[in-house]
């Protein structure tokens, strides 16, 4: 059986009985950094006597037969990152794809996750949102990132190092606004754990002075904006239409980016003919 477990993100308290039992138990436990799960072991006061690889991103790929074979040959393969869910920003959904298509059986632990803890504790609206892992790097390719969470409705989590927060929320506040609601969750669970609520604007000039340890930003859903009439968009419509377009097509493209109705705009466009 493949079990992926998610583990604590900074308090060892949070460990469920059942990692603790997978950890005694499995036959190989794979791990994003054996150091880390060494010491997360000896915090839970648990003896493993599987066998311990490193599982991280640049060997994953490279590990992937060795497991597989283990898991053919009948043992218990334990999938851990350093902290929370294995397989979300971190090594393990191409083993358990691997897995899935040779029909071995998989499962999983639940437990700590920094990006349901964050949603919580930004104060945000969360009943719906959407995971976008870490920031890019680039400031070309975090401006286009930031330019498609624009209209976003859903509220935004990412993960983002200590030393590009402060440039990605100041470049999120020029992309999105100032007044962009967000919180900045910093040592989630941890000793020092800090959340920071405000617009992006106050939040960068914060992080400008200097912004320590594992981060998960949770950026607001964008605010519904209101349809356009849908006079407004008849000569769009028509400028289509002289384009070569069907009247039809082009009524359905203009409609389902301002988002109306494609009958009402028919009707209006037939009406000023």
């Amino acid at each position: 059986m493949l079990v992926l477990a998610a583990t604590p993100l900074g308090d060892a308290r949070d460990a469920s009985a059942r990692l603790r039992e997978a950890i005694g138990t499995a036959d190989v436990i794979a791990a994003e950094d054996t150091r880390r799960f060494k010491t997360l072991a000896a915090a839970l006061e648990v003896t493993y006597t599987g066998a311990l690889i490193s599982h991280y991103d640049a060997v994953e790929e490279a590990r992937m037969p060795r497991l597989l074979d283990d898991l053919r040959a009948g043992r218990t393969v334990l999938v851990v990152s350093d902290a929370g869910m294995p397989a979300v920003s971190d090594p393990g959904y191409r083993l358990v794809a691997a897995a899935a298509a040779e029909d071995l059986k998989v499962t999983c632990l639940p437990g700590p996750s920094a990006v349901t803890t964050a949603l919580v504790l930004s104060g945000l609206p969360c009943d719906r949102f959407c995971f976008e892992g870490f920031a890019p790097r680039k400031d070309g390719d975090r401006r286009r990132w930031l330019a498609q969470l624009e209209h976003e409705p859903r509220a935004v989590v990412f993960f983002e190092s200590p030393h590009r927060i402060a440039d990605t929320l100041a470049l999120a506040a020029e992309v999105l606004g100032g007044d962009r609601a967000a919180a900045v969750c910093r040592e989630l669970t941890k000793t020092y754990e800090e959340v920071r609520r405000g617009g992006l604007a106050a939040l960068a000039e914060w992080a400008a002075e200097g912004v320590r340890g594992e981060i998960t930003v949770v950026l607001a859903g964008a605010a519904p904006t209101a349809a356009p009439p849908v006079e407004s968009l008849v000569a769009a419509v028509q400028e289509r239409v002289e384009d070569g377009e069907r009247l039809k097509d082009a009524v359905a493209a203009v409609a389902a980016a301002a988002g109306v109705g494609k009958r009402d705009l028919y009707n209006a466009t037939l009406a000023a003919t």
